[in-house]
This record gives structure tokens, sequence and C-alpha cells, in this order.
């Protein structure tokens, strides 16, 4: 699914390694196939906003058109629509009020946008969506165009969230972002390590000498470090050589990189599986296998779960693979 996808509509994308897993992901077909349906055609000149935020004066999660303009006043007005903060959370947030999406080349030739008939695509704080690559425009373009006539559903759009997030949180929230990754760090998923000695966890320990390890000596090879494991709730204490190897890995990322990083990492509660996809160590399944770890054993011994692990499952995937084809998209 994901060989077809990047080679139909993101022509100019090559396939990285760590995208290959994807064609295996069924869940998310009908969701990735949408990708196909962007369209390359420039909107009219003189085009009007579209952008999401607090709504004004407007109250509830109603979409407020300000200054609509029609005929030939189009050209130069200012009319826009504002989408409610309900946008980001989930919520379904009012009809689909367009009939075509498109995207161009930026006004000022530096980036690409989303077009909404006429309307070019905003962030919440009102500034234009310039996307890095026309490949992610694309992408954002096509999931903007699934949208049903009943309603805007933002949880069928990872990639425009973590475009908004790349574009405006990260700026201004580096340090920030940086730092609470690297507070976490010492308390890594891949560092926790069942008792060896313990009769009711020596088969954990086992798989995870198995499956783990190959992971801790590719950290050790890549950044000179041999990482630190332990048995202790509470977590361990990495080596400070470790610790600041990887925090400058995560200073010298773009801002695209380092959102795509922080969703990962957030998804697997580890930055080492994170950093892992992002150098192309680990591919999608793999990185799945390593954060479900656990609680496969537990599904296997006990069984599945119906409307509990399935679903888990289903958005493990969706936000491990949206993550991924955002970082694969916004280079190319």
């Amino acid at each position: 699914m994901a060989a077809f996808l990047l080679t139909r509509t993101l022509h100019s994308i090559k396939r990285p390694r760590l995208l290959d897993p994807l064609s295996s992901l069924s869940p998310l077909a009908r969701y990735f196939n949408t990708i196909a349906a962007a369209h390359q055609h420039l909107a009219p000149e003189g085009q009007s906003s579209f952008s999401f935020g607090d709504g004004g004066n407007s109250g509830g999660d109603a979409i407020l058109v300000k200054g609509a303009n029609s005929g030939p006043k189009r050209e130069g007005g200012s009319s826009s629509v504002t989408m409610p903060m309900s946008f980001m959370t989930g919520s379904i947030v009012g009809k689909r009020f367009y009939k075509q999406v498109t995207t161009r080349q930026s006004d000022d030739g530096n980036g690409w946008s989303v077009m909404l008939d006429y309307r070019t695509l905003k962030t919440p704080s009102k500034r234009a969506l310039k996307l890095p690559t026309l490949s992610l425009a694309k992408a954002i373009a096509a999931e903007w165009d699934y949208q049903q006539t009943d309603g805007i559903r933002p949880f069928t759009m990872p990639l425009m969230r973590l475009a908004c997030t790349a574009l405006e949180r990260v700026p201004v929230t580096r340090p920030k972002i940086i730092d609470n990754l690297m507070r976490k760090f010492n308390q890594d998923l891949v560092f926790c390590r069942a008792p060896w000695d313990n009769n009711l966890t020596i088969g954990v320990y086992d798989r995870q000498v198995q499956k783990i390890d190959p992971l801790l000596d590719w950290v050790k090879t890549e950044f000179g470090f041999k990482p630190v494991v332990y048995s202790s709730f509470f977590g361990g204490k990495q080596g400070q050589g470790l610790v600041k190897a990887m925090e400058n890995l995560l200073k010298n990322t773009s801002d695209c990189e380092l959102a795509a990083i922080d969703a990962l990492a957030a998804a697997s509660h580890s930055l080492v599986i994170a950093v892992g996809i992002f150098c192309g160590r680990l591919d999608i399944e793999e990185a799945i296998e390593l954060i479900r770890f656990e609680e496969d054993l537990q599904v296997d011994k006990w069984g599945l779960v119906e409307g509990g692990n399935d679903l888990d499952i289903a958005d493990l995937k969706v936000q491990i693979s949206s993550a991924v084809v955002f970082l694969g998209l916004s280079k190319f």
C-alpha cells in the first residue's frame, strides 16, 4: 500500500526502508489510499484564507464565516473561515463547506500551500500553512479531501496535526520539548528488564534479551556508549555520555523531524525506539513489536480482549505510521 501510494501520488519521494512495512498494515489502507486523491491544480489568483481558532464570538463548535465576498470582489478580498479550537481535540467540526482541495506553491515561492476551493489553509494562529515539500502538501490535501459532507473529523487528519505542531509549537518551545524528552530518557521502555532470577518472569527476560538487546547494541555502536538496563520500577540512570549524545541529536533536528520524534516517543513511551525509527534502524513493524512486547505476551497467555487490545493495536499503528509518513514526506 505504501509503495503504491508513494509512487503514484508522491512522485518525488524516495521509498526509505522504514516505510516498507506500511504495506502490511491493512487497517490503515483506507486512510492512506485517500492520499492518492490529492490534486496539483493551482487555485485562482487573489485567494482568500481558511484557518481554525477560537471562533471569536461564534461560540460552541460552529464554523464562523467572516466577510464573505463573491464574484469579482473575491480577488484580493479578505474573506476567511475560522474553525473552533475543538478542531484539535477530536470533535466533529461543522460540515464540509468546500468542494475542491488543491495544492499550490506559496506566494513567496518558499514552500507549498493547501487550497480549499479559493481559500488558503492556515494554522490555528492564523498563519499560512506553509509546508516544506509538495509531497507533504498533497498528503494533507488528501486528508481534507477525505472529509465527508456531514462533518469534518480532525481525528482522521494526523498529518495536518503534525504539520501544525512542526510549524507552530516546535519553533517556540523547542528547548522545552527536548528537555521533556530527555527527562524521561532514564525511564525508557527498552531499559527496563524483567528479573532474570524470578520464576514468574524468566520467560519475559529471555524474550527481552532476544528482542531488545539488538537495539541496545545498535545504540552502543551509533552513540559510542553502552546503555544501562535495570529491573526497578523507579528506573535507573544512564551514563552522561549517552545522555549528552542523545540530546545533541535532538538539538540538530529540523522542526519537522523533532515533531515526528516527539510524536513517536509519546506513542512508544521510548525515545530510543523513536530515534531508532528516525535513524532507519527500526521499521514500523519492528517498532510496534517492541512497544507491545509485554502486552503481547499477556495476550498470548490470556487471549485478546475484543474492543480493547485490538483497538489499542489499531490506534498504535495509526500513531506510529502517520509520524513515519510525515517524517518521510517532509524531506522529499
